[in-house]
C-alpha cells in the first residue's frame, strides 16, 4: 500500500442509495458509519490481521461472501463442474517460514559480526526452494544498483562472476540521488524495485542479495522493512524458482553497510556516487566473509481471490472491474506495547470496505448497467502483489474485454480534500476519464508528489497494467478543505512514521470518513460511466503498455 490515505472507500447504505445533489443523478451517497462498522470488523482482533493461509483468512472470506450474498452480487468466482460461479478463485501459493533463529555474521579479517535478525539485518525465508539455508564465507561483492538495462546502455556487472557470492546493492534508481540521468530523473522505475534487485541476482547466479536499507531511497523507515520481511514469506507456485528467487533475499541496515565498507577499506558514500554512472564496476569487500545458517518450512497452501459480479445488461463480457487486497500482515513481531496483531485498518480493510460499498451500491442501480462490473478483493498483496499477479496471469474474466482497473489501496478516513491523486504518473485514458468524472465535484489532479518511490509498482493494479489492461490506484491528494496542504501531508507523514505496517495501524472511532464518502461518489460514477459506454480506455502512445493493449483490441473483434 502506498503511503497516504486512500479516498475511495465509504460503505453505501444497507437501504436503497440516496442521490447526491453536488454530482450526477445517478450517484448514490454513502454512509460513513457503515464503513466505519466494516473496517472495525475486518481490523478486529479477531481477524488476526487477515493473514493469507490463516484462520484469520478464513474468517475474512466467509464474511466477505456472507455481505456480498446479502448485498444482492452475484458470484464471480471461477466456473464450477456444475456450470455454476463459485465465490472465489484458488490461488495456490508457496508459503515458507524461518524456523529456526536466523545465524548470521560477517567475517572482517577474522574478527567475527553477529548480525541480529530484524535489528542489523533482515532476513527472508527462502523462496527458490530451499529447505534450509547454510552459506559459509561467502565473498560479498558491492553491485551498486544492480542493474542491467541493455536499452538504457546500462550495466552494473561487467560481466563479474558472482556464483556462490553474496551481492550487496542499493535501493532505487542511480538517478535518485541526482534527480537526473538515464532513468527518468526521480520516478522511479522498476529497476529501481527491490523485487527487480533479487530476480536479477538470481538471473546472475549469485547465492544472496542483501540491499542496503536507506529511508529516503526506499520511501519507509527499517520498522517496516522489518515488520515485511521477518514474518512467513509467500510466492506465486513458480516452475522453475530459482531463475526468480535467490536462496538468500534480504535487506541491511545503512549504519552497517557503512561499518562492513570502512572494515574492507572502501568509502561506502564515494562508492555510491560512482554507481550512479555507467562506468561503475563491481567491487570486492575484500577480507569479509558472509555466513547465515536456518531451517526453512515451505510447503504448497491455497489462499483465495474473493470476485463477486453484477451481470451488463447488454454487453455482459466485457468487464469494469474494482480491486481492492483483503490481506494484511497477520500476527507478526511484538511492538513496544506488546502488541502483535497487525491488524491493518487503513491498510487495507479500508479499501476492503470500499470495494464492498461500491458492490452494495451497483447491486441495486436500476435499470443495471451495460457492461458488467466486477469486485476482486485479492489475496497476499503484502507479499508482492501475489494475489492480483495470479488472477492477471489467469484472469476469471479475459484482459482483452476488461474495460479498466479501478483499484482501491487505503481510504482517506478524515475530512475530504480539494484534489485526488493516482500511484505513479502513467498516462492513460482512463486518467483522463478520471479527471473529467471528479470535475464534477470540482476536484483538481495533483500528479503523484513521490514519484521516486516507486508507488506504481507497489499495489495490485500494476499487474493488470504490466499485461496492458488500464489501470490506475486513486488516491486523496493532500489539498485538505479543513487545513490544506500542510494538514494533509501532515496526516500522511504520521500514518506512514507511525502506523504504516505496524500494530498500531488499528481503527478509530473517531475518524469522520466524510472525504471518503465524497471520493467514493467520484468512484462510483467513474465505473458507472464506464459501464455504459463503447470506450476502451487506452495508454499514452509513448507507454511501455500500450502495445500489449493494441494487440488484444485486435482480439476483441
Amino acid at each position: 500500500m502506498r503511503r497516504s490515505f486512500l479516498a475511495i472507500v465509504l460503505c453505501a447504505a444497507i437501504a436503497a442509495p440516496a442521490y447526491a445533489a453536488n454530482g450526477p443523478k445517478s450517484t448514490p451517497t454513502f454512509d460513513p458509519k457503515s464503513i466505519s462498522s466494516d473496517i472495525h470488523v475486518l481490523s478486529s482482533d479477531a481477524f488476526e490481521g487477515r493473514g493469507p493461509a490463516t484462520a484469520g483468512e478464513t474468517k475474512t472470506v466467509d464474511w466477505l461472501i456472507a455481505q456480498l450474498k446479502a448485498g444482492g452480487l452475484k458470484p464471480g468466482g471461477t466456473m464450477q463442474k456444475d456450470g455454476k460461479r463459485s465465490w472465489t478463485q484458488e490461488v495456490p501459493l508457496l508459503r515458507s517460514e524461518i524456523s529456526s533463529t536466523p545465524q548470521v555474521s560477517v567475517d572482517a579479517d577474522g574478527k567475527q559480526i553477529a548480525l541480529a535478525q530484524g535489528e542489523q539485518i533482515a532476513i527472508r525465508s527462502a523462496l527458490d526452494g530451499s529447505k534450509s539455508v547454510d552459506l559459509h564465507d561467502a565473498p560479498l561483492v558491492f553491485v551498486g544498483y544492480g542493474v542491467k538495462a541493455p536499452e538504457r546502455h546500462w550495466d552494473d556487472f561487467k560481466g563479474a562472476d558472482l556464483r556462490g557470492k553474496i551481492m550487496v546493492v542499493l535501493v532505487n534508481d542511480p538517478d535518485f540521488e541526482t534527480g537526473h540521468g538515464d532513468f527518468g530523473g526521480k520516478a522511479m522505475t522498476y529497476y529501481g524495485r527491490w523485487t527487480y534487485k533479487f530476480e536479477e541476482g538470481a538471473r546472475q547466479g549469485a547465492a544472496g542479495v542483501l540491499v542496503v536499507h536507506e529511508t529516503k531511497p526506499a520511501s519507509y523507515g527499517w520498522q517496516t522493512v522489518r515488520n515485511s520481511n521477518t514474518n512467513t514469506m509467500f510466492d506465486v507456485v513458480r516452475d522453475r524458482p530459482k531463475e526468480t528467487h535467490p536462496q538468500l533475499e534480504g535487506w541491511i541496515q545503512r549504519d552497517v553497510a557503512v561499518d562492513l565498507f570502512k572494515h574492507a577499506g572502501l568509502d561506502f558514500e564515494a562508492l555510491k556516487k560512482q554507481a550512479q554512472t555507467r562506468d561503475f564496476k563491481p567491487v570486492e569487500l575484500k577480507g569479509e566473509r558472509f555466513s547465515a545458517k536456518y531451517a526453512v518450512d515451505s510447503k504448497v497452501i491455497t489462499s483465495h481471490n474473493v470476485i463477486a459480479m453484477v451481470p451488463g445488461r447488454s454487453h455482459p463480457d466485457e468487464m469494469v472491474m474494482y480491486s481492492a487486497h483483503w490481506d494484511h500482515l497477520g500476527i507478526g513481531a511484538p511492538d513496544a506495547k506488546g502488541d502483535r496483531i497487525y491488524n491493518g485498518a487503513v491498510d487495507n480493510a479500508s479499501g476492503t470496505a470500499g470495494v464492498l460499498a461500491l458492490a452494495r451500491a451497483f447491486a441495486k442501480a436500476k435499470p443495471a448497467p451495460q457492461r458488467s462490473l466486477g469486485f476482486l478483493f485479492v489475496t497476499a498483496e503484502e507479499k508482492g502483489l501475489l494475489g492480483s499477479e495470479y488472477y492477471a496471469s489467469k484472469p476469471v474474466y479475459p484482459l482483452g474485454k476488461t474495460v479498466g482497473v479501478i483499484n482501491i489501496d487505503g481510504l482517506n478516513v478524515e475530512g475530504p480534500t480539494r484534489d485526488f491523486s493516482i500511484s505513479g504518473s502513467a498516462k492513460l485514458g482512463l486518467l483522463d476519464d478520471l479527471l473529467a468524472t471528479a470535475k464534477q465535484w470540482n476536484m483538481t489532479y495533483t500528479p503523484d508528489s513521490h514519484p521516486e518511490a516507486g508507488l506504481f509498482f507497489r499495489s495490485d493494479h500494476f499487474s493488470f497494467a504490466k499485461r496492458g489492461v488500464p489501470a490506475v490506484s486513486f488516491e486523496a491528494g493532500d489539498d485538505m478543505i479543513d487545513g490544506g496542504v500542510a494538514a494533509g501531508r501532515k496526516l500522511s507523514e504520521e500514518y506512514t512514521r507511525d502506523r504504516y505496517h505496524q500494530p498500531a495501524d488499528e481503527w478509530e472511532a473517531s475518524w469522520p470518513l466524510t472525504g471518503g464518502a465524497r471520493d467514493l461518489q467520484v468512484a462510483y460514477a467513474l465505473g458507472w460511466k464506464l459501464a455504459n459506454s463503447r470506450e476502451w480506455p487506452n495508454w499514452s502512445q509513448d507507454s511501455e503498455f500500450r502495445a500489449a493493449r493494441d494487440k488484444s483490441a485486435k482480439d476483441r473483434k
